[in-house]
């Protein structure tokens, strides 16, 4: 049994970070994005470090320590979210009668603050971060990766994610991949794939 977070076991809406920041540092509709997209991309694959993020951002749109702080503090508040506490509750009621999992497209120091706001570690037997493995969804080597690590056989897991093109590579790779769409529906259709 395999949960995403972010738009499953985590509620996250959108707060409008970029476009806050990129009103505040007069920046063209999606400066933010363009700027620092090649080291957010590094870091949901762990190629570098919080410090260096940090260092980059800085670089990347002329901030000062302590702004760099602040746009990081707001980007996280949008990142983490808040527990979806119904599904929460169900997944970590599954143990200890199947293996559970997640699977999170990260990013570098997810690990730290979810454990901190949520205790994720606590509610599952394995967690594969991408900013630790070095492979994101929709890559197959993270289900590879997720079958191996919980000996199971992609038939045997079920997959929960509210992304689409996820849940289809999952089903590419053998898995029963499940549409995340709403908390009750995804009970439901979690419950009847364990039953079947």
């Amino acid at each position: 049994m395999v949960f995403d977070i972010g738009g499953v076991l985590a509620v996250t809406p959108f707060l409008g970070v970029n476009e806050k920041w990129d009103h505040r540092l007069g920046l063209a509709p999606g400066g933010i994005e363009n700027r620092l997209h090649s080291v957010l991309s590094a870091g949901g694959i762990g190629a570098v470090t919080l410090d260096e993020v940090h260092q980059r951002i800085g670089e990347l749109l002329r901030l000062d320590p302590a702004h760099v702080a602040a746009f990081m503090a707001d980007a996280w508040e949008e990142y983490l979210g808040t527990l979806n506490v119904g599904l929460a509750d169900y997944f970590t009621s599954l143990r200890p009668a199947y293996r559970t999992a997640i699977i999170s497209n990260s990013f570098v120091g997810a690990r730290e603050r979810e454990q901190e706001r949520f205790g994720f570690e606590q509610m599952t037997d394995l967690i594969i971060y991408s900013h630790e493995a070095g492979v994101a969804k929709p890559d197959r080597r993270v289900f590879d990766l997720a079958c191996e690590r919980l000996d199971v056989r992609p038939e045997e897991m079920v997959f929960l994610d509210d992304v689409e093109p996820y849940v289809e590579a999952a089903r590419e790779a053998g898995i029963q991949a499940i549409l995340f769409t709403g908390t009750s529906e995804a009970i439901a259709d979690v419950h009847a794939r364990l039953r079947a």
